[in-house]
């Protein structure tokens, strides 16, 4: 059998592993549960490839979201490591053809999301198998006391059932004590053991830049660095503005979204992972997974949720291990629109009740009914129709979802795109041959930048909305223009779906998850003010700030912070005014103001080294406020 040297050489072409590695491997081929906390980018995935590869059976693992779990199959499969991920693009078919393979093609690995653990298919399927090791990647999403809690990992103990005999290794990069002690009692691991390395980073400069002009500096910053970087913003309209500002200043840019097509997505991550625009600006759907070595600077130009989220995102910078920086660009404006935001956006109780009497007047469901019937959903259909703000209102349906009420497919996210296929002129031209598509034409032109040059997302109904026609029209026009090669138009051919898991009763329904609505939202708000509380701090370390967040006991300062250096710099300043007021006072007998103007340094710091100075008693103050040299 090969040593896990040896397979590390073989596939990741490394010789050697970090301590906490070898450990974590060691014990889990002993047979021993796990729970490991190892920064980003310090190489979790090896924590339970290396032993899998290593042992007879396959290791199922679970991971939250589709895009990751697909970026992980496809590098272990480009290391010819055989590898299945249970997705929704997989039919019943391919389903029974995936489990025959795992069973009988000498397979390694099975990856799926926890929502699809669920199917009692997919478990009697998983039965059948010879599972060595269950991994649980992205752990914290157990615990509510987490930054990204995950109703369906609560269910997870069924893997227990299913796999008695393999162990587990649950895994994250960010957790609390608290997180970590809710993992052990969610997954019901007894007496597991404990791997959890310090969040330090000896090479990531930690900043914060208070400025007023935000993207004046993004400019300075990105002047600053070389190689590549990530520049993390709140919306998907910011994200193309600012990488067409970028482009406009000569940097090679890209932008990324959650709401772009899958297309656009792989095109916008190959040109930035091989370097061809090395700077990608994006919100957060863009990240894990992410395993690009050189990233020199990871920049955000809005506040981040909570201090586990900005650790994930800052620390894909300098996974190779040279000096790299995390910076956060803020303000007070930028800071009180955040609270304002979370305030308008978080439902509470009162408002999730008041969209739950909706959904079933809107579907007309009595009360005591539980319809079987899964109902197509327009998100935006239903806000316009009761006046509701639209992120709040999927706020509180996803709080819904969450409590098992209603079961939501977000498949809404999946928008239409246009992309005009002639220039302007013959854009014009063709006006002439067909007036009455004038309206539409000049309102997609002024309402959607880029349309020239991507696939662009719109948003039929809101076009009906503005031009006061339906829906189906606009589609009819739309689909014309596209037989015309007018425009490439691709239209939204998912629609969303929604159903009803337990019968009506409005009062009783909401009361009983009103206390555990109202109880994260506190999470959430407490998460918050605690990453504004560290943006706010330029008094202490900010690698201290992080350890004391996470409760780590370490206190050393990590010397290059931007708080370190600024201790630096006025300790450096000091001494320098310090010997220059020394040189002033040698020979006579000068009033601070005198000094202030004689030395070009700013008032408080001479007036503090001339305190210094007399309690040192190298110099003194006379009758007439004036400071000599002691003699």
């Amino acid at each position: 059998m090969k040593t896990p040297i040896e397979i590390l050489q073989k596939y990741w072409n490394h010789s050697s592993f970090r301590k906490p590695q070898e450990e974590i491997i060691t014990a889990t081929l002993q047979k021993q549960n796990s729970v490991v906390l190892l920064p980003t980018g310090a190489g979790k995935s090896l924590c339970y490839q290396i032993p899998a590869l290593l042992q007879n059976g396959i290791c199922v693992v679970i991971s939250p979201l589709i895009a990751l779990i697909n970026d992980q199959v496809n590098q272990l499969k480009e290391k010819h490591i055989k590898a299945i991920a249970l997705t929704s693009q997989l039919n019943f078919e391919k389903t029974i053809v995936a489990f025959d393979n795992l069973q009988f093609g000498n397979f390694k690995f099975l990856y799926l999301s926890p929502e699809k653990l669920q199917n009692p298919l997919i478990q009697e399927k998983i039965k059948q198998l010879n599972v060595s090791l269950i991994a649980i990647d992205e752990a914290h999403c157990i615990s509510e006391w987490g930054h990204d809690f995950r109703p369906s990992y609560l269910k997870l103990q069924v893997l227990k059932e299913i796999c008695p005999k393999a162990n587990i290794m649950a895994l994250t990069a960010t957790a609390t004590p608290e997180v970590l002690e809710d993992i052990q009692d969610k997954l019901e691991l007894q007496n597991p053991i404990i791997f959890k390395t310090s969040f330090k980073r000896d090479n990531l400069k930690f900043k914060v830049i208070i400025t007023e002009d935000i993207y004046g500096q993004l400019l300075q910053c990105i002047l600053k660095n070389s190689g590549s970087i990530i520049v993390y913003v709140g919306t998907r309209k910011q994200s193309k503005e600012i990488s067409s500002l970028l482009s406009k200043k000569g940097y090679k840019s890209n932008y990324y979204h959650g709401g772009m097509s899958t297309s656009d997505k792989n095109l916008a991550y190959e040109s930035w992972i091989t370097n061809k625009t090395p700077i990608m600006v994006a919100t957060t759907a863009f990240g894990m997974g992410i395993n690009k070595a050189d990233v020199r600077s990871v920049i955000h130009i809005t506040v981040p949720n909570s201090i586990e989220n900005y650790i994930q995102e800052a620390g894909r910078a300098g996974r190779d291990g040279k000096i790299s920086e995390a910076i956060i660009l803020s303000n007070p404006h930028n800071i009180n629109e955040t609270l304002q935001q979370f305030q308008l956006n978080s439902p509470n109780s009162k408002f999730v009740k008041e969209v739950y009497q909706k959904l079933n007047s809107y579907f007309k469901i009595s009360m005591g009914e539980l319809p079987k019937e899964i109902y197509d959903f327009s998100m935006q259909k239903f806000c316009f129709h009761y006046k509701l703000p639209l992120l709040k209102t999927y706020n509180a349906i996803k709080i819904l979802d969450r409590e098992n009420i209603v079961s939501l497919d977000e498949n809404f996210n999946k928008k239409t795109t246009v992309k005009f296929l002639i220039k302007s002129q013959q854009v014009f031209d063709y006006l002439e041959l067909k007036p009455n598509k004038k309206a539409l034409i000049n309102l997609l032109l002024r309402s959607y930048g880029g349309i020239y040059d991507y696939n662009t997302i719109i948003n039929e109904f809101s076009l009906s909305k503005k031009m006061n026609c339906s829906v189906p029209n606009i589609i009819n026009q739309l689909k014309e223009l596209h037989t015309n090669k007018i425009i490439h138009y691709q239209a939204n051919t998912n629609q969303s779906k929604i159903s009803f898991l337990v019968s009506r009763d409005d009062n009783y329904i909401i009361n009983s998850i009103s206390n555990h609505i109202n109880h994260q939202h506190k999470i959430k708000q407490n998460k918050l003010e605690a990453i504004i509380q560290y943006i706010t701090n330029n008094k202490t370390c900010r690698n201290i700030q992080i350890s004391n967040y996470f409760k780590e006991t370490s206190k050393k300062v990590c010397g290059i912070c931007d708080v370190c250096e600024q201790k630096k710099n006025t300790l450096i300043s000091n001494k320098v005014v310090t010997k220059q007021i020394e040189i002033l006072l040698k020979n006579q007998e000068l009033t601070s103001a005198i000094i202030c103007q004689k030395l070009n340094y700013p008032k408080e710091t001479i007036l503090k080294c001339l305190k210094n100075l007399m309690v040192e008693d190298k110099i003194s103050i006379n009758s007439q406020n004036k400071f000599k040299a002691t003699k």
